[in-house]
């Protein structure tokens, strides 16, 4: 028998007292004005992390009006798109918004970890999911989240319990961060590989430079009038937005969201094998395309010129994205909405190596992909098997026989 099942057997012979979330908690409406705040202190959606991953320094901080105070041991959720398991435990005090959820615990006998446990569980994030209200952008329902029932085991079980999950938390973040410098290993070796002006005779005189606009067809993308229901009812035609990348790679064979033929301008789609690169709002990020299909206004689309089809190997030119990735970061027009300088981009010159040279490097650089993030394959799969163990015993630990009344 497991030490936990002895402390319950000893403590709780007769079972856990559960008890509705807003019976532990309340939520605070002390104000604090965003002046005083900093982009550390200050929390956000935006800034929350999704899937359990706590938190980063916000981006901007509104430019006046009063937020919410919080204090160390107080629980943010975000609130916007509860599927996206954004959680924090504060470590320090600030200030949030009427987007995150804030709560702090009123009931003697719960401490903020153990509750942070709960609240991190998939069981929770599913209740608050179940509830969420408005289609496009769900916001949680916060009377129904109050109604969730939480167990109140003795302290000494909660401790117990909180050690062993910070042992499995401890255990997947070396992984995680040993993934980290792997992944940065191999950008460096990418990069090595893919930079040409460094290379020695004889391949450097067979490379040939070209501008994007030599050797692509390059097209903006746009999102048909959401007012149109024929535009979108049994649509089959994908269309890709920055969710796609996120949410299934950088190399994608279908879209989350289909549109109908009707709503292609002049019947024209991007051709399977192309581009699609964000331009504008999250400048950098790009992914190749294997269906004719159609991506948002974020996107700019590089499909290879006919003449060129047969001196570039469009898997050798997604991996040399990476490079061009951060050449359009760094290249951008400030004045209004931040996108890439189109002008300077279209003159932008890539290089063309022979095809062998340029299918040697797609073959290392897939053999480094799969070792680094592929999730069937090494640490990622070893990660995945951790997490899917943590959240096992972490379900198991966190739910008791309920006390009969």
């Amino acid at each position: 028998m497991s030490r936990i099942e002895e402390m319950i057997r000893e403590l709780c012979p007769n079972g856990v007292e559960y008890k509705p979330l807003g019976d532990v908690c309340f939520y605070p409406k002390t104000r604090i004005a965003y002046s005083s705040l900093t982009v550390n202190n200050y929390v956000s959606t935006e800034n929350l992390l999704r899937d359990k991953k706590g938190k980063t320094d916000a981006c901007s901080i509104p430019n006046e009006g009063m937020g919410i105070e919080f204090l160390i041991g107080d629980i943010l959720i975000g609130n916007i798109r509860p599927y996206l398991k954004k959680i924090w435990l504060a470590d320090h005090t600030g200030g949030t918004n009427g987007d995150v959820l804030l709560f702090r615990i009123k009931h003697p006998n719960l401490t903020p970890k153990f509750l942070y446990y709960i609240l991190s569980s998939d069981n929770f994030f599913n209740f608050d999911n179940q509830y969420a209200k408005g289609a496009k952008m769900p916001r949680g329902d916060k009377s129904k989240i109050l109604e969730y029932f939480v167990p109140i085991p003795p302290l000494a079980i909660q401790n117990e319990i909180v050690n062993i999950l910070d042992k499995f938390t401890e255990l997947e973040a070396e992984l995680e961060a040993e993934l980290e410098a792997r992944r940065k290993q191999y950008e460096h070796y990418r990069d090595k590989l893919l930079t040409f002006n460094e290379i020695t005779p004889p391949l450097k005189s067979e490379v040939k430079w070209l501008t994007m606009s030599e050797v692509f067809e390059i097209k903006n993308g746009y999102t048909p009038s959401k007012a149109k229901p024929e535009y979108w009812t049994n649509g089959t035609i994908p269309w890709f937005r920055m969710e796609d990348i996120r949410t299934n790679g950088r190399i994608l064979e279908d879209s989350i969201r289909h549109i109908t033929s009707e709503a292609v301008k002049g019947g024209r789609l991007f051709p399977a094998n192309s581009i699609i690169l964000a331009t504008t709002a999250t400048i950098g990020e790009h992914a190749l395309i294997m269906i004719d299909s159609l991506a948002n206004q974020r996107f700019t689309n590089l499909a290879i010129r006919k003449s060129l089809i047969n001196e570039l190997d469009m898997k050798f030119f997604f991996y040399y994205m990476f490079i061009v990735d951060e050449w359009c970061k760094s290249n951008t027009n400030t004045s209004g909405f931040e996108s890439v300088d189109m002008v300077k981009f279209k003159k932008l010159q890539i290089p063309i190596p022979p095809m062998e040279e340029q299918q040697r490097i797609v073959a290392i650089l897939d053999k480094f992909e799969t070792l680094v993030n592929d999730i069937s394959e090494g640490l990622p799969a070893e990660i995945t098997a951790r997490r899917q163990q943590y959240e096992y015993y972490r379900d198991k630990l966190l739910t008791f026989t309920k006390a009969t009344s």
